[in-house]
């Protein structure tokens, strides 16, 4: 096992990390959603390599929620910021169905110009950028209602221009790329995680089931199969956010086990960090909710607020954190 150490302690309007990505300068960039205290905006943040941390802006706010809460995040090739607004992750009944994906023009520290995606989303959750679609994981989808009860998730694509899309969360959407459904009757959370393989194809971690989908396509970019292609109970219990390394490793952040999980080329997956309950003060897995490679190290958002269940968490603290393995 490798231990786990201290990344950075974040500032104190940070309640909540989430999604990373890395822009163009190579700083990494920070998504917090700040579930934890909403009083606080949803921001985004920028790290520089000297480990300086700068909010860079507050995602603009949903005109009748009067909420951001960024979780998933990713550049397009001109340089603008797509953003999975998720509004209903607390669960509340007036946000379900508020979610967004925004596209942010940022110059100069500040929004240039927003504009919306996609609205009316139900649970928009990670989000990776190819070939001039943005897919997006859409964690439940309660609308729809699968013969054997179990929750149905799914993927979203859209093209990177697309505007104004409304979503009904059901299957008459035509931006549903494919569909999943968890098994765990335990843990009725859906798909979560999603990166590209080196060869294009698709990976989609269903959370609940601990298990890692290959989605490939035909020449179109219509999906040609959606399968399991890893899942190993005994090492990997959730599939949060992923990131797939140089060297074809592919890198899972277990929300519920408190650990880093790497899945090799061929399949075989194995839990190469893991922390006990903790504050992440010292460096713990404090419920990982993305990992990524930032100058040569694995980085782990620590989001830190759920709790019960096979959550090794069992409460929120402050500072929030970020972890880091050398990997």
């Amino acid at each position: 096992m490798i231990q786990s150490t201290l990344f950075a302690k974040l500032p104190e309007y940070i309640s909540t990390p989430d999604g990373m990505t890395i822009d163009a300068e190579g700083n990494l960039i920070l998504a917090c959603p700040n579930y934890a205290d909403q009083s606080l905006p949803g921001c985004i943040v920028k790290i520089d390599k000297d480990k300086n941390i700068t909010k860079w802006v507050d995602v603009p706010v949903h005109p009748e929620t009067g909420l951001a809460s960024p979780m998933g995040i990713a550049f397009g090739p001109d340089g603008d910021l797509y953003v999975c607004d998720n509004q209903g992750w607390p669960g509340k009944p007036e946000l379900i169905e508020k979610g967004r994906i925004l596209r942010l023009r940022i110059k100069d520290n500040a929004v240039e110009k927003c504009t919306v995606v996609a609205y009316n989303m139900e649970h928009p959750n990670g989000m990776r950028i190819r070939d001039g679609y943005v897919y997006v994981t859409q964690s439940t989808l309660n609308k729809v209602k699968d013969p054997s009860g179990k929750l149905v998730s799914c993927v979203y694509r859209f093209a990177l221009d697309d505007e104004n899309i409304e979503i009904t969360n059901t299957l008459a959407d035509k931006n549903i790329l494919t569909t999943f459904i968890t098994h765990n009757p335990d843990d009725q959370y859906g798909v979560d995680g999603i990166e590209f393989d080196h060869d294009g194809n698709l990976l989609v971690g269903n959370f609940g089931d601990g298990a890692v989908y290959k989605v490939t396509f035909n020449e179109d970019l219509s999906v040609k199969s959606n399968e399991v292609w890893a899942q190993d109970l005994s090492q990997l219990i959730t599939t949060d956010g992923m990131f797939m390394a140089e060297d074809g490793n592919l890198y899972i952040a277990d929300f519920c086990g408190n650990a880093i999980v790497r899945v090799s080329a061929d399949a075989r997956v194995e839990c190469i960090a893991k922390s006990p309950d903790c504050d992440g003060l010292d460096g713990g897995l404090d419920q990982p909710g993305e990992p990524i490679i930032w100058n040569g190290v694995l980085v782990a958002s620590c989001f830190d607020l759920v709790t019960g269940g096979d959550n090794v968490n069992t409460g929120h603290e402050m500072p929030a954190t970020l972890a880091q393995l050398e990997i």
